[in-house]
Protein backbone atom coordinates (compact mmCIF):
# COMPACT_ATOMS: atom_id res chain seq x y z
CA UNK A 1 0.00 0.00 0.00
CA UNK A 2 1.56 3.34 -1.04
CA UNK A 3 0.63 6.80 0.24
CA UNK A 4 -0.21 9.34 -2.46
CA UNK A 5 0.31 13.11 -2.14
CA UNK A 6 -3.20 13.74 -0.82
CA UNK A 7 -2.97 10.95 1.75
CA UNK A 8 0.38 12.09 3.03
CA UNK A 9 -0.82 15.67 3.27
CA UNK A 10 -3.57 14.41 5.55
CA UNK A 11 -1.05 12.37 7.53
CA UNK A 12 1.21 15.39 8.01
CA UNK A 13 -1.71 17.57 9.11
CA UNK A 14 -2.91 14.93 11.53
CA UNK A 15 0.56 14.39 12.98
CA UNK A 16 0.92 18.10 13.60
CA UNK A 17 -2.27 18.07 15.66
CA UNK A 18 -0.73 15.46 17.97
CA UNK A 19 -3.17 12.59 17.77
CA UNK A 20 -2.44 9.60 20.01
CA UNK A 21 -2.89 7.05 17.24
CA UNK A 22 -3.19 7.00 13.47
CA UNK A 23 -4.18 4.17 11.13
CA UNK A 24 -4.18 4.09 7.32
CA UNK A 25 -6.89 1.71 6.05
CA UNK A 26 -7.61 0.20 2.65
CA UNK A 27 -11.41 -0.16 2.68
CA UNK A 28 -11.43 -2.61 -0.25
CA UNK A 29 -9.16 -5.17 1.44
CA UNK A 30 -9.65 -3.96 5.06
CA UNK A 31 -5.87 -4.16 5.51
CA UNK A 32 -4.48 -1.46 7.77
CA UNK A 33 -1.18 0.01 8.90
CA UNK A 34 -0.48 1.79 12.17
CA UNK A 35 1.50 4.99 11.54
CA UNK A 36 2.11 5.62 15.24
CA UNK A 37 0.57 5.44 18.70
CA UNK A 38 1.33 7.26 21.93
CA UNK A 39 2.31 5.95 25.34
CA UNK A 40 -1.33 6.20 26.40
CA UNK A 41 -2.12 3.14 24.25
CA UNK A 42 1.01 1.08 25.04
CA UNK A 43 -0.86 -1.30 27.34
CA UNK A 44 -3.07 -2.41 24.42
CA UNK A 45 -0.12 -3.90 22.47
CA UNK A 46 -1.55 -2.67 19.18
CA UNK A 47 -0.17 -4.35 16.02
CA UNK A 48 1.84 -2.34 13.49
CA UNK A 49 -0.36 -3.69 10.69
CA UNK A 50 -3.11 -6.21 10.13
CA UNK A 51 -6.18 -7.39 8.29
CA UNK A 52 -9.93 -6.86 8.81
CA UNK A 53 -9.64 -3.38 10.31
CA UNK A 54 -13.30 -3.05 11.27
CA UNK A 55 -13.30 -6.33 13.19
CA UNK A 56 -10.09 -5.21 14.91
CA UNK A 57 -11.69 -1.85 15.76
CA UNK A 58 -14.80 -3.41 17.29
CA UNK A 59 -12.70 -5.87 19.33
CA UNK A 60 -10.60 -3.03 20.75
CA UNK A 61 -13.76 -1.04 21.51
CA UNK A 62 -15.16 -3.94 23.54
CA UNK A 63 -11.89 -4.02 25.52
CA UNK A 64 -11.59 -0.38 26.47
CA UNK A 65 -14.74 1.68 25.75
CA UNK A 66 -16.84 2.60 28.79
CA UNK A 67 -19.89 0.26 29.00
CA UNK A 68 -22.29 3.22 28.86
CA UNK A 69 -20.75 4.36 25.55
CA UNK A 70 -20.09 0.99 23.92
CA UNK A 71 -23.38 0.41 22.08
CA UNK A 72 -23.30 3.84 20.44
CA UNK A 73 -19.61 3.49 19.52
CA UNK A 74 -20.11 0.06 17.90
CA UNK A 75 -22.90 1.47 15.76
CA UNK A 76 -20.81 4.42 14.64
CA UNK A 77 -17.69 2.36 13.75
CA UNK A 78 -19.61 -0.33 11.88
CA UNK A 79 -18.05 -0.52 8.40
CA UNK A 80 -21.25 0.04 6.46
CA UNK A 81 -22.37 2.94 8.67
CA UNK A 82 -18.95 4.56 8.79
CA UNK A 83 -18.29 4.38 5.05
CA UNK A 84 -21.75 5.77 4.30
CA UNK A 85 -21.09 8.76 6.55
CA UNK A 86 -17.59 9.29 5.15
CA UNK A 87 -18.84 9.23 1.56
CA UNK A 88 -21.50 11.79 2.48
CA UNK A 89 -19.50 14.07 4.78
CA UNK A 90 -15.85 13.08 4.16
CA UNK A 91 -15.26 12.79 7.92
CA UNK A 92 -16.68 11.26 11.08
CA UNK A 93 -16.12 12.10 14.75
CA UNK A 94 -16.88 9.84 17.72
CA UNK A 95 -16.44 11.08 21.30
CA UNK A 96 -16.48 8.51 24.08
CA UNK A 97 -14.73 7.34 27.24
CA UNK A 98 -11.89 4.82 27.39
CA UNK A 99 -11.01 2.84 30.51
CA UNK A 100 -7.19 2.63 30.55
CA UNK A 101 -5.23 1.39 33.56
CA UNK A 102 -8.42 1.68 35.60
CA UNK A 103 -8.87 5.36 34.74
CA UNK A 104 -11.59 6.97 32.63
CA UNK A 105 -10.24 9.07 29.75
CA UNK A 106 -12.32 11.09 27.28
CA UNK A 107 -11.15 10.53 23.69
CA UNK A 108 -12.27 11.37 20.20
CA UNK A 109 -12.00 8.98 17.26
CA UNK A 110 -11.69 10.94 14.02
CA UNK A 111 -12.00 9.31 10.59
CA UNK A 112 -11.46 11.01 7.24
CA UNK A 113 -11.96 9.72 3.70
CA UNK A 114 -9.00 10.17 1.35
CA UNK A 115 -9.53 11.68 -2.08
CA UNK A 116 -9.37 8.30 -3.82
CA UNK A 117 -12.54 7.22 -1.90
CA UNK A 118 -10.79 3.97 -1.07
CA UNK A 119 -8.51 4.76 1.85
CA UNK A 120 -9.36 6.29 5.20
CA UNK A 121 -7.33 7.63 8.07
CA UNK A 122 -8.45 6.65 11.57
CA UNK A 123 -7.15 8.81 14.42
CA UNK A 124 -7.50 8.78 18.20
CA UNK A 125 -6.85 11.78 20.44
CA UNK A 126 -6.90 12.12 24.24
CA UNK A 127 -9.19 15.06 25.05
CA UNK A 128 -9.44 14.53 28.81
CA UNK A 129 -7.58 17.76 29.55
CA UNK A 130 -9.96 19.65 27.26
CA UNK A 131 -12.92 18.32 29.26
CA UNK A 132 -11.27 19.39 32.51
CA UNK A 133 -10.29 22.78 31.12
CA UNK A 134 -13.77 23.28 29.70
CA UNK A 135 -15.40 22.57 33.05
CA UNK A 136 -13.03 24.93 34.82
CA UNK A 137 -13.42 27.68 32.25
CA UNK A 138 -17.19 27.50 31.87
CA UNK A 139 -17.59 29.28 35.21
CA UNK A 140 -15.22 32.03 34.08
CA UNK A 141 -16.78 32.43 30.68
CA UNK A 142 -20.20 33.04 32.20
CA UNK A 143 -18.88 36.39 33.25
CA UNK A 144 -18.52 38.89 30.40
CA UNK A 145 -16.07 40.78 32.56
CA UNK A 146 -13.81 37.73 32.89
CA UNK A 147 -14.12 36.94 29.19
CA UNK A 148 -12.92 40.41 28.27
CA UNK A 149 -9.67 39.72 30.11
CA UNK A 150 -8.84 36.29 28.64
CA UNK A 151 -6.95 35.49 25.46
CA UNK A 152 -9.09 33.05 23.51
CA UNK A 153 -6.23 31.16 21.86
CA UNK A 154 -4.02 30.52 24.90
CA UNK A 155 -6.31 30.87 27.90
CA UNK A 156 -3.98 33.34 29.66
CA UNK A 157 -4.86 36.96 30.40
CA UNK A 158 -4.94 39.38 27.48
CA UNK A 159 -3.72 42.93 26.90
CA UNK A 160 -6.78 44.44 28.60
CA UNK A 161 -5.92 42.61 31.81
CA UNK A 162 -2.26 43.56 31.40
CA UNK A 163 -3.12 47.28 31.16
CA UNK A 164 -5.37 47.04 34.24
CA UNK A 165 -2.62 45.34 36.25
CA UNK A 166 -0.07 47.93 35.14
CA UNK A 167 -2.41 50.69 36.33
CA UNK A 168 -2.71 49.03 39.73
CA UNK A 169 1.10 48.85 39.92
CA UNK A 170 1.35 52.53 38.99
CA UNK A 171 -0.86 53.26 41.98
CA UNK A 172 1.50 51.32 44.24
CA UNK A 173 4.51 53.18 42.79
CA UNK A 174 2.88 56.53 43.57
CA UNK A 175 2.66 55.47 47.23
CA UNK A 176 6.48 55.24 47.18
CA UNK A 177 6.51 51.99 49.15
CA UNK A 178 10.21 51.08 49.27
CA UNK A 179 9.33 47.42 49.93
CA UNK A 180 7.23 47.07 46.79
CA UNK A 181 9.00 44.77 44.32
CA UNK A 182 8.19 43.37 40.91
CA UNK A 183 9.85 42.50 37.62
CA UNK A 184 8.74 42.30 34.00
CA UNK A 185 9.68 39.74 31.36
CA UNK A 186 8.86 40.43 27.71
CA UNK A 187 8.93 37.54 25.20
CA UNK A 188 8.56 37.58 21.42
CA UNK A 189 8.22 34.47 19.22
CA UNK A 190 11.06 34.25 16.74
CA UNK A 191 10.08 34.09 13.03
CA UNK A 192 6.34 33.59 13.58
CA UNK A 193 5.61 35.15 10.18
CA UNK A 194 8.01 32.70 8.53
CA UNK A 195 6.26 29.80 10.30
CA UNK A 196 2.87 31.03 9.08
CA UNK A 197 4.12 31.58 5.53
CA UNK A 198 5.96 28.27 5.13
CA UNK A 199 4.00 25.86 7.30
CA UNK A 200 0.57 27.44 7.58
CA UNK A 201 -1.33 29.36 10.25
CA UNK A 202 -2.28 26.18 12.12
CA UNK A 203 1.42 25.66 12.84
CA UNK A 204 1.71 29.33 13.78
CA UNK A 205 -1.19 28.99 16.23
CA UNK A 206 0.47 25.91 17.70
CA UNK A 207 3.73 27.85 18.11
CA UNK A 208 1.83 30.55 20.03
CA UNK A 209 0.22 27.97 22.30
CA UNK A 210 3.52 26.15 22.88
CA UNK A 211 5.21 29.45 23.73
CA UNK A 212 2.52 30.21 26.27
CA UNK A 213 2.88 26.79 27.89
CA UNK A 214 6.66 27.13 28.02
CA UNK A 215 6.48 30.53 29.75
CA UNK A 216 3.79 29.40 32.19
CA UNK A 217 5.75 26.26 33.07
CA UNK A 218 8.72 28.43 34.08
CA UNK A 219 6.93 31.32 35.83
CA UNK A 220 4.34 29.22 37.65
CA UNK A 221 3.55 31.79 40.34
CA UNK A 222 3.32 34.90 38.16
CA UNK A 223 0.76 36.48 35.86
CA UNK A 224 1.34 35.70 32.17
CA UNK A 225 -0.25 37.86 29.48
CA UNK A 226 -0.51 37.66 25.72
CA UNK A 227 -0.09 41.34 24.82
CA UNK A 228 0.26 41.00 21.03
CA UNK A 229 0.07 38.48 18.20
CA UNK A 230 3.50 37.01 18.96
CA UNK A 231 4.35 38.80 22.21
CA UNK A 232 3.91 37.75 25.84
CA UNK A 233 4.63 39.58 29.09
CA UNK A 234 5.09 38.27 32.63
CA UNK A 235 4.69 40.37 35.76
CA UNK A 236 6.95 38.67 38.28
CA UNK A 237 6.09 38.79 41.96
CA UNK A 238 6.38 36.70 45.13
CA UNK A 239 8.43 33.52 45.03
CA UNK A 240 9.12 33.91 41.31
CA UNK A 241 10.60 37.34 42.00
CA UNK A 242 13.05 35.83 44.50
CA UNK A 243 14.12 33.27 41.89
CA UNK A 244 13.78 35.57 38.88
CA UNK A 245 17.35 35.24 37.60
CA UNK A 246 17.42 31.44 37.65
CA UNK A 247 13.92 31.23 36.15
CA UNK A 248 14.84 33.67 33.39
CA UNK A 249 17.95 31.66 32.54
CA UNK A 250 15.85 28.49 32.52
CA UNK A 251 13.49 30.07 29.99
CA UNK A 252 16.34 31.23 27.74
CA UNK A 253 18.06 27.85 27.94
CA UNK A 254 14.92 25.99 26.88
CA UNK A 255 14.39 28.42 23.99
CA UNK A 256 18.01 28.08 22.81
CA UNK A 257 17.74 24.28 22.98
CA UNK A 258 14.63 24.45 20.82
CA UNK A 259 16.56 26.56 18.33
CA UNK A 260 19.48 24.17 18.29
CA UNK A 261 17.21 21.21 17.56
CA UNK A 262 14.96 23.20 15.19
CA UNK A 263 11.68 22.88 17.04
CA UNK A 264 9.25 25.56 18.10
CA UNK A 265 9.06 27.72 20.04
CA UNK A 266 12.19 29.88 19.91
CA UNK A 267 11.72 33.19 21.69
CA UNK A 268 13.61 36.42 22.27
CA UNK A 269 13.20 37.64 25.84
CA UNK A 270 14.26 40.46 28.15
CA UNK A 271 13.80 41.06 31.87
CA UNK A 272 13.84 44.26 33.94
CA UNK A 273 13.29 44.86 37.67
CA UNK A 274 11.54 47.81 39.32
CA UNK A 275 14.00 50.26 40.90
CA UNK A 276 12.12 52.67 43.22
CA UNK A 277 14.99 55.18 43.05
CA UNK A 278 14.75 55.44 39.25
CA UNK A 279 11.40 54.21 37.96
CA UNK A 280 8.37 56.48 38.20
CA UNK A 281 5.92 54.18 36.37
CA UNK A 282 5.32 50.60 35.36
CA UNK A 283 5.91 51.53 31.71
CA UNK A 284 9.52 52.51 32.40
CA UNK A 285 10.23 48.98 33.66
CA UNK A 286 8.32 47.46 30.73
CA UNK A 287 10.21 49.56 28.15
CA UNK A 288 13.53 48.48 29.65
CA UNK A 289 12.55 44.80 29.42
CA UNK A 290 11.25 45.36 25.89
CA UNK A 291 14.58 46.91 24.83
CA UNK A 292 16.49 43.94 26.24
CA UNK A 293 14.15 41.62 24.36
CA UNK A 294 15.07 43.33 21.07
CA UNK A 295 18.74 42.97 21.91
CA UNK A 296 18.14 39.25 22.41
CA UNK A 297 16.30 39.12 19.07
CA UNK A 298 19.44 40.54 17.42
CA UNK A 299 21.44 37.78 19.11
CA UNK A 300 19.13 35.11 17.69
CA UNK A 301 19.47 36.58 14.20
CA UNK A 302 23.26 36.60 14.43
CA UNK A 303 23.50 33.08 15.84
CA UNK A 304 23.95 30.32 13.28
CA UNK A 305 21.02 28.13 14.15
CA UNK A 306 20.74 26.57 10.69
CA UNK A 307 23.07 23.84 9.52
CA UNK A 308 25.27 24.12 6.48
CA UNK A 309 24.19 22.29 3.36
CA UNK A 310 26.70 19.96 1.81
CA UNK A 311 26.57 20.85 -1.88
CA UNK A 312 26.23 18.29 -4.68
CA UNK A 313 29.22 17.46 -6.82
CA UNK A 314 29.62 17.93 -10.56
CA UNK A 315 26.61 18.84 -12.65
CA UNK A 316 23.95 17.34 -10.39
CA UNK A 317 20.67 19.17 -9.81
CA UNK A 318 20.54 21.66 -6.95
CA UNK A 319 17.27 21.58 -5.01
CA UNK A 320 15.23 24.79 -5.56
CA UNK A 321 14.39 26.93 -2.51
CA UNK A 322 10.67 26.27 -2.86
CA UNK A 323 11.30 22.53 -2.96
CA UNK A 324 13.52 22.75 0.12
CA UNK A 325 10.80 24.65 1.99
CA UNK A 326 8.36 21.84 1.17
CA UNK A 327 10.85 19.32 2.55
CA UNK A 328 11.23 21.40 5.73
CA UNK A 329 7.46 21.61 6.12
CA UNK A 330 7.00 17.84 5.90
CA UNK A 331 10.02 17.28 8.16
CA UNK A 332 8.52 19.62 10.75
CA UNK A 333 5.27 17.65 10.77
CA UNK A 334 7.17 14.42 11.41
CA UNK A 335 9.40 15.99 14.05
CA UNK A 336 6.40 17.37 15.95
CA UNK A 337 5.28 13.91 17.10
CA UNK A 338 8.46 11.87 16.82
CA UNK A 339 9.20 11.96 20.56
CA UNK A 340 12.24 9.80 21.16
CA UNK A 341 14.22 8.70 18.15
CA UNK A 342 15.70 10.28 15.04
CA UNK A 343 13.76 11.76 12.11
CA UNK A 344 14.85 11.66 8.46
CA UNK A 345 13.26 12.76 5.19
CA UNK A 346 14.69 12.51 1.67
CA UNK A 347 13.60 14.26 -1.52
CA UNK A 348 14.26 11.47 -4.01
CA UNK A 349 13.99 13.75 -7.05
CA UNK A 350 17.08 15.69 -5.94
CA UNK A 351 18.80 13.08 -3.73
CA UNK A 352 18.54 15.71 -0.98
CA UNK A 353 17.88 14.84 2.67
CA UNK A 354 17.26 16.41 6.05
CA UNK A 355 18.19 14.51 9.21
CA UNK A 356 17.74 15.23 12.93
CA UNK A 357 20.58 17.19 14.47
CA UNK A 358 20.77 14.59 17.24
CA UNK A 359 21.40 11.89 14.61
CA UNK A 360 24.08 14.02 12.93
CA UNK A 361 25.84 14.54 16.26
CA UNK A 362 25.56 10.91 17.41
CA UNK A 363 26.81 9.34 14.16
CA UNK A 364 29.19 12.01 12.89
CA UNK A 365 27.50 12.92 9.60
CA UNK A 366 28.58 16.19 7.98
CA UNK A 367 25.34 18.18 8.07
CA UNK A 368 21.62 17.91 8.71
CA UNK A 369 21.10 18.80 5.01
CA UNK A 370 22.98 16.58 2.54
CA UNK A 371 22.93 15.35 -1.01
CA UNK A 372 23.33 11.57 -1.41
CA UNK A 373 23.26 11.02 2.34
CA UNK A 374 22.86 7.29 1.73
CA UNK A 375 26.54 7.08 0.84
CA UNK A 376 27.49 8.43 4.27
CA UNK A 377 24.82 6.56 6.22
CA UNK A 378 25.60 3.14 4.75
CA UNK A 379 29.17 3.52 6.03
CA UNK A 380 27.75 3.66 9.58
CA UNK A 381 25.83 0.37 9.28
CA UNK A 382 27.43 -2.82 10.56
CA UNK A 383 28.85 -4.90 7.65
CA UNK A 384 26.78 -7.92 8.67
CA UNK A 385 23.54 -5.87 8.47
CA UNK A 386 24.09 -3.79 5.34
CA UNK A 387 22.71 -6.43 2.94
CA UNK A 388 19.37 -6.73 4.72
CA UNK A 389 19.18 -2.94 5.08
CA UNK A 390 19.65 -2.35 1.34
CA UNK A 391 17.18 -5.11 0.50
CA UNK A 392 14.41 -3.56 2.59
CA UNK A 393 15.09 -0.03 1.32
CA UNK A 394 14.94 -1.29 -2.26
CA UNK A 395 11.62 -3.02 -1.53
CA UNK A 396 10.14 0.16 -0.02
CA UNK A 397 11.26 2.34 -2.93
CA UNK A 398 9.66 -0.05 -5.40
CA UNK A 399 6.28 0.06 -3.67
CA UNK A 400 6.25 -3.31 -1.90
CA UNK A 401 5.40 -1.71 1.46
CA UNK A 402 4.66 1.60 3.07
CA UNK A 403 6.17 0.96 6.48
CA UNK A 404 8.99 -1.47 6.98
CA UNK A 405 10.10 -3.32 10.12
CA UNK A 406 13.81 -4.02 10.43
CA UNK A 407 16.54 -3.70 13.04
CA UNK A 408 20.20 -3.12 12.26
CA UNK A 409 23.37 -1.97 14.01
CA UNK A 410 24.98 1.39 13.34
CA UNK A 411 28.31 2.81 14.57
CA UNK A 412 28.30 6.00 16.64
CA UNK A 413 31.10 8.56 16.73
CA UNK A 414 32.64 6.88 19.81
CA UNK A 415 33.03 3.62 17.85
CA UNK A 416 30.26 1.72 19.64
CA UNK A 417 27.35 0.11 17.84
CA UNK A 418 23.70 0.76 18.72
CA UNK A 419 20.69 -1.23 17.49
CA UNK A 420 18.30 0.93 15.48
CA UNK A 421 14.72 0.18 14.46
CA UNK A 422 13.45 2.47 11.66
CA UNK A 423 9.84 3.00 10.64
CA UNK A 424 9.71 4.42 7.13
CA UNK A 425 7.33 5.38 4.36
CA UNK A 426 7.38 6.35 0.68
CA UNK A 427 5.35 9.20 -0.77
CA UNK A 428 4.68 8.99 -4.51
CA UNK A 429 4.14 11.90 -6.91
CA UNK A 430 1.09 12.30 -9.16
CA UNK A 431 2.66 9.92 -11.69
CA UNK A 432 3.14 7.16 -9.12
CA UNK A 433 6.90 7.69 -8.93
CA UNK A 434 8.63 7.73 -5.49
CA UNK A 435 9.08 11.36 -4.46
CA UNK A 436 9.84 11.35 -0.71
CA UNK A 437 11.30 8.69 1.57
CA UNK A 438 11.35 9.28 5.31
CA UNK A 439 10.46 8.11 8.79
CA UNK A 440 11.62 7.71 12.38
CA UNK A 441 14.63 5.70 13.61
CA UNK A 442 14.28 4.49 17.21
CA UNK A 443 17.37 3.36 19.23
CA UNK A 444 16.71 0.07 21.03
Amino acid sequence: MNLDQTAFGLVATTLAKEFDSLYYVDTETDNFIEFFHSQMLDELNLPAQGEDFFLFLSEQAKRIVHPDDLENVLQLINKESLLKKLLENNSSLVVCRFILSGNITHICHFSVMCEDKRHILGCIKNIESEFIDREEQETLLKSAEALARLDEMTGVKNKNAFVEHSEIIDGMIVKEDSDYRFGVVVCDINDLKYINDTRGHSFGDEAIQRTCRMIRDVFRNSSVYRVGGDEFAVIIMGDDYERRNSLFEELKKESDENGRFRIEPVIACGMAVFNPEVDKSFNEVYERADGLMYMDKDRLKSDTLSGNIKRPEGNELVIPNERKRELDKLFGALYTVAGEGYVFLSDLKYSFSRWSLSLINDFGLESEYMYHVENAWEKCIHPDDIGRYLEVVEAVLHGNSVLYSISYRARKTDGTYVILKPRGFVLNDSNGEPEYFGGIIIPQ
